[in-house]
Order: structure tokens, then sequence, then C-alpha cells
């Protein structure tokens, strides 16, 4: 039985501190993969309905919420560093940008707090119930 194993190489950013940036969470397959005018054609149309958004992209309707990064914990937006003609399953990703909050967005459906992200913001506290010692 032979056992593969791949290594990913994180890369922090010199300074020890990344920019912080916006960060959305579509719910769709976007087919670009580089940099967006999102300033221009997504965020000055954002109709702000506390704790609602709404927002048009591509002429349908999204509605989303704004949600916070767990306690002590940090988003990371990674970018992999391509390696011309390597064949090695070995990644290096370097940090781009770092969050502690970030917009998701449902396809015409108020956001709930049964969405898959909001649920997910939840699993470090949970974690540390489950597995943290007891008193």
């Amino acid at each position: 039985m032979s056992c593969s194993s791949s290594v990913i190489q994180l890369q922090l950013p010199a300074s020890g501190q990344a920019e912080r940036a916006p960060v959305h969470l579509l719910p769709c397959e976007l087919e670009h993969n580089g940099p967006a005018q999102i300033m221009e054609y997504f965020c000055a149309t954002v109709k702000d309905h506390k704790p609602e958004k709404t927002v048009s992209f591509r002429g349908r309707e999204l509605k989303g919420q704004e949600v916070s990064c767990p306690q002590r914990c940090t988003g990371l937006v990674l970018k992999e560093v391509n390696r011309p003609g390597s064949e090695e399953e070995d990644r290096t990703v370097r940090v781009t940008s770092v969050f502690d909050k970030l917009t998701y967005w449902n396809l015409e459906t108020p956001p709930s707090s049964d969405d898959t992200i909001v649920r997910a913001m939840d699993w470090p506290e949970l974690a540390e119930a489950i597995h943290g010692p007891v008193d």
C-alpha cells in the first residue's frame, strides 16, 4: 500500500501585515481568474437594508448579509504561486489579503441563520466545546 502526500507552503507577507480587503461570497461560478473591476460593477449598487443587503448582479437579484469571522480567527485570501514546469504535487500559496468579516450572497433568497456560511462561523466555538478540557 502506497501513501502519497503533498506539501502546501504558505507565504506570509514580508511585513507580517497583509492588506485588508472586502470579501464577497457569490452563489455562482465565475470562469475568470484575475483582477476584476469590483468597485465599478458590484459594490456601487449595494442597497443596505439592515441587516440584509441587496444587489443586482448580471440582472439577477442577490440578497446578502455581512458575517464576522469567529473570535481569534482571521480569514485569509490566498493565491497559488505558479511554478512553471513543476509536476510535483507540492504547492505554494501566498496571502494576498486578510479579512475579519465577509458578505455572503444568496440568489433571490433572504439570508438566514440556516445558511451554510453562518453555521460554519459557529464551528470554532463548537469545536472548542467538544474538544476542550472538561471542568
